[in-house]
C-alpha cells in the first residue's frame, strides 16, 4: 500500500489484539468523505492522531468540533494462531470500539461495517469475511461529537460534557476515547451479557444471568457457569445444552450460589467479590467467554431510606462528574484515588453525575465498599426524537455495569428542566428570576422530558435489572398528582437565600429533608494560577465565567471580591464561607436522620480541570478547607446543636438544642454531654458557664439530649459554645467534640452608631 505509514505487523490471539496507537486524522469534509474508506487513499499528509483520546487533547484539533476522519493500517495474518481451540476456518473475528464520543461511520478496506452512537459502551462488528480476504488492512472511521447549539433540546447524550455549570462550555469530547481492539471467537460469540445480583440472603445469593449467542450456523451449543469465591474456590457449576439457530438467540437463566459471603459498604462490613464465568462450548472447545466480578449483596430504597442486606444506612455522600473533563486522560490511579478519598472522608456514597465514568472506577468502588448512584448521562433539556436511543443506551448500562455491587440506585435524569444557564443569564437579575420560574414551572408542570422521557428511561432500568431502586429524575419538588417528587437540590446561602435558612426551611416542607443530593458553595482552589491573580482585583471575570466556572454574580452576594484587599485573602474567605456552609448543612440532615432523611449527597467532590466550583477538592487534588469540615461532620459519632445567632446582646436569652447522632450499631448505654458557654469579661479574662447530661446514646440514631438555655453574658466580642461528649464518667475519653460561635454587641454601640 502506497500513501501513509508501513502498516504494522499484529498477530491475534486468545485475548484479542489491540489497535491502539498513533492513527491519522483529519477533519471532514464532502470530497475526503467519499475517498478516505479505499485502502489506497493517500493520508500522508494527514495529522498523527493518538488513539484512544480526544482530538482536543492533539494541538492540531484542539479548537475543533469535527468531526473528524481517521484511519489506522495494519497487517494481520488470521490464520496464525488459532484462538479458543478452534480451526482457523471456524474462527470470526470481531472489530471492538470499546467508547466513541458521540457517533461514528465505521469502515475496513473499504467496506462500510455500520455507524455507532452512545459513548460509554462498546461497539462491535464482525469482520470475519474481511480480514480473509487480505493480510494487509484500513480500518478507517469519521467520528462525530456535534455541538449542542440549541441546548435545551439537545440529541446527544453525553451528559455533563456538553452541557453543564462545572466544564468549560466550548470543550468538545469527541474522540475515539477507549481502547479499539480485535478479538476472535469460535462459530458462537457471546455477543451480550448480563450479571445481576437479584437477590442475596446468608443462606442463598440468585444471580440472573442474560446472554444473546450470535451463531454462524444452527448449532447444539453447551453454556457453562461457573461461580469462583474469593478465596479462588469453585462454589457452582452449572452445565446445559441449548440449540441454537443461525443469528441471535436471547437466553436467561439463574445461579443460586449457596451460603454466600454478602459484600457490604465499607462502613458495614467486608467486600468479598466472586467470579463469575460463562463460558459457551461447541463440543469439547470454548466458542466465547464473558467473565466478570461479581459481589452478593441486596438493596433497597423505602420512602428514601437505604438498606443493605436489610440493614439500613444512612448515606453520606458525595456527587463526582468526570474525574477529567478529558475522560480519556483520567489514569486508573486517578480513579481509585478518588474512591479512597470518598472512603477517607468518611462517606458511603458517590454519586457519579450526569455521566458514566470508566471502569476503573467501578472496580475500586466494589473493592473499597462505596456505594455509587449512577446518573445516566443525561443533563437537562433534550429532544424528543431522542427517547428511543435513550431507552437502548439504558438497556446497555445494565449490561455493561449491572454486575458492579457497588451501583446501588440508577437515575435516569439529572435536573429534567429544559433551560441553558449562560452568564449573561446569571448577571442579569431579571433574567435569572425569568430562568428560576421557568426551571419551578417545568418541576411542577407536565413536560415531556420529566412526564415521558425520564419515566419511558426509567421503565427499561427496573426491567433489565430488578435488583436495584430507580429514580426517574433527579432534584424534582413535590409537584402533581401524587405530590411526592424525588430527591432535592437545596442550594441556600448560594442561588437562594441564606445558608442558615436550611433548618426552618426543612421545618415547613419536611418532604424536601428526604433525601438532599445537591447543596453548596464556590470556593477558590489552592491551585489558583489559572486567574492569574497578580491582576487582582481586575480578574477576566468574564472568561473565569465562561472557561473556568466561577459564579461571580454569587461571590458578590456572599464573598464580595471588593472587600478583601488581597487574591490570597478572598481566596481564604470562600473556603471559609464554603466550609461553614458544608459543616452545617450536613450537621442539619444527620440531626433528621430516618425522621425523615434518608442522606445526603454534597455537590461536589473533586474537580476534572482548573476551575472554581462547588468542589472540595481542586482540579490537582488538593483539599479547600470544606473537605475538612466534610469529613468532620460526616465522623460516625457527632454531638451536635441549634446554631447560634450571627449576634446576640448581653442579658438576651440563648437557647440551643443539643443532639448526638451516632452510626454506631451498638448503644451507647453511659455517656456524658458537657456544654461550655465560654467568654471574655471587659478585662480581658477568660468565663464560661458549664452544663453537663448523662445517659444513653441511642444505636444508628439521632438522639436527643436537652436544651442548653442562658442568659448572654455581659460581654463584648466572641462568645462560644463548646460542646464535648465523653466516655462513661469512670474514664472520661472525649468521643465527639464541636464548637458554635457568635457576636455579643453591646447594645448601646449599636444605637450610638445609629445616631445621626
Amino acid at each position: 500500500m502506497d500513501g501513509g505509514p508501513a502498516p504494522e505487523r499484529i498477530l491475534p490471539d486468545r485475548a484479542g489484539v489491540s489497535l491502539e496507537g498513533t492513527w491519522r486524522a483529519a477533519v471532514a469534509d464532502e470530497s475526503l468523505r467519499r475517498a478516505y474508506p479505499d485502502p489506497e487513499f493517500d493520508d500522508s499528509a494527514w495529522e498523527d492522531l493518538p488513539v484512544p483520546g480526544h482530538w482536543r487533547s492533539t494541538p492540531a484539533f484542539s479548537e475543533s468540533d469535527g468531526p473528524l476522519l481517521v484511519r489506522r493500517r495494519f497487517e494481520l495474518d488470521a490464520t496464525a494462531t488459532p484462538a479458543w481451540g478452534e480451526q482457523p476456518a471456524q474462527q470470526r473475528h470481531w472489530l471492538v470500539l470499546d467508547g466513541v464520543f458521540y457517533t461514528s461511520d465505521v469502515w475496513l478496506d473499504g467496506t462500510y461495517l455500520g455507524d455507532t452512537e452512545g459513548y460509554f459502551f462498546p461497539h462491535a462488528f464482525e469482520i470475519t469475511r474481511e480480514l480473509a480476504a487480505r493480510s494487509e488492512h484500513v480500518l478507517a472511521v469519521e467520528v462525530a461529537c456535534a455541538r449542542q447549539r440549541e441546548r435545551t433540546r439537545k440529541r446527544n447524550l453525553t451528559g455533563v460534557f456538553q452541557h453543564w455549570d462545572l466544564l468549560d462550555q466550548s470543550f468538545n469530547p469527541g474522540g475515539i476515547w477507549r481502547p479499539v481492539r480485535l478479538e476472535t471467537s469460535g462459530p458462537l460469540r457471546i455477543k451480550h451479557s448480563r450479571i445481576v445480583c437479584r437477590d442475596a440472603r446468608e443462606d442463598a445469593a440468585s444471580v440472573s444471568l442474560r446472554a444473546v449467542l450470535d451463531a454462524a450456523d444452527p448449532a447444539l451449543a453447551t453454556i457453562r457457569t461457573r461461580v469462583v469465591d474469593h478465596r479462588g474456590r469453585e462454589v457452582v457449576e452449572m452445565v446445559r445444552d441449548q440449540p441454537v439457530a443461525t443469528g441471535e438467540n436471547r437466553l436467561e437463566w439463574t445461579v443460586t450460589v449457596p451460603d454466600p459471603a454478602l459484600w457490604w459498604p465499607w462502613s458495614l462490613g467486608d467486600q468479598p467479590l466472586y467470579i463469575i464465568e460463562l463460558d459457551v462450548l461447541t463440543g469439547d472447545r470454548i466458542s466465547d467467554r464473558v467473565r466478570r466480578s461479581v459481589g452478593l449483596r441486596r438493596v433497597a430504597l423505602d420512602n428514601w431510606i437505604f438498606s443493605v442486606n436489610g440493614e439500613r444506612l444512612f448515606l453520606k455522600g458525595t456527587n463526582q462528574g468526570p474525574s477529567r473533563v478529558a475522560l480519556a486522560d483520567a489514569s486508573p490511579d486517578l480513579l481509585t484515588g478518588d474512591v479512597r478519598r470518598v472512603r477517607e472522608a468518611g462517606l458511603d456514597l458517590m454519586r457519579v453525575h450526569g455521566h458514566i465514568s470508566r471502569p476503573e472506577l467501578y472496580q475500586a468502588a466494589d473493592e473499597q465498599g462505596v456505594l455509587l448512584w449512577q446518573d445516566m448521562p443525561l443533563q437537562w433539556g433534550y429532544a424528543r426524537g431522542v427517547r428511543r436511543q435513550a431507552r437502548r443506551q439504558a438497556r446497555e448500562a445494565v449490561d455493561l455495569l449491572g454486575h458492579h455491587p457497588s451501583i446501588a440506585i440508577w437515575c435516569a435524569h439529572n435536573e429534567p428542566m429544559a433551560i441553558d444557564i449562560e452568564p449573561a443569564t446569571l448577571d442579569d437579575p431579571r433574567r435569572r428570576a425569568r430562568l428560576a420560574a421557568k426551571a419551578i414551572a417545568a418541576q411542577v408542570l407536565p413536560t415531556w422530558n420529566k412526564s415521558v422521557l425520564d419515566h419511558s428511561i426509567s421503565s427499561v432500568l427496573e426491567r433489565n435489572d430488578g435488583s436495584r431502586p430507580v429514580v426517574p429524575h433527579s432534584g424534582v419538588l413535590p409537584h402533581p398528582p401524587k405530590l411526592d417528587g424525588t430527591d432535592t437540590h437545596l442550594y441556600l446561602g448560594w442561588y437562594l437565600g441564606d445558608e442558615r435558612d436550611l433548618p426552618r426551611l426543612l421545618r415547613w416542607w419536611p418532604k424536601l429533608a428526604r433525601f438532599v443530593t445537591e447543596f453548596g458553595a464556590q470556593a477558590v482552589p489552592a491551585d489558583a494560577g489559572f486567574l492569574e491573580p497578580d491582576r487582582w482585583p481586575a480578574l477576566d471575570w468574564d472568561r473565569a465565567h465562561r472557561v473556568h466556572a466561577l459564579q461571580k454574580t454569587f461571590f458578590d452576594r456572599y464573598v464580595p471580591p471588593a472587600a478583601h484587599p488581597t487574591f490570597d485573602q478572598w481566596r481564604e474567605a470562600t473556603q471559609r464561607y464554603q466550609a461553614e456552609l458544608v459543616k452545617h448543612h450536613v450537621e442539619t440532615l444527620r440531626r433528621l436522620k430516618y425522621r425523615p432523611t434518608g442522606g445526603f449527597a454534597q455537590f461536589c467532590f473533586a474537580d476534572g480541570y482548573p476551575s472554581v466550583t462547588w468542589s472540595v477538592l481542586g482540579h490537582d487534588r488538593q483539599p479547600k478547607a470544606a473537605l475538612h469540615a466534610l469529613a468532620a461532620a460526616c465522623r460516625p459519632l457527632i454531638v451536635v446543636a441549634d446554631r447560634l445567632p450571627r449576634i446576640v446582646r448581653p442579658a438576651e436569652p440563648l437557647r440551643a438544642a443539643i443532639h448526638v447522632v451516632s452510626d454506631l450499631r451498638i448503644t451507647l448505654a453511659d455517656v456524658v454531654v458537657t456544654a461550655h458557654l465560654e467568654w471574655r469579661d471587659g478585662a480581658g479574662r477568660s468565663r464560661s458557664l458549664r452544663w453537663s447530661w448523662q445517659g444513653e446514646v441511642e444505636a444508628d440514631a439521632a438522639t436527643y439530649v436537652a436544651t442548653m438555655e442562658s442568659i448572654v453574658p455581659d460581654a463584648e466580642g466572641e462568645l462560644s459554645l463548646r460542646l464535648e461528649l465523653a466516655d462513661a464518667p469512670a474514664r472520661g475519653s472525649i468521643l465527639a467534640s464541636n464548637r458554635y460561635t457568635t457576636t455579643v454587641e453591646r447594645a448601646r454601640r449599636r444605637d450610638a452608631a445609629s445616631q445621626p
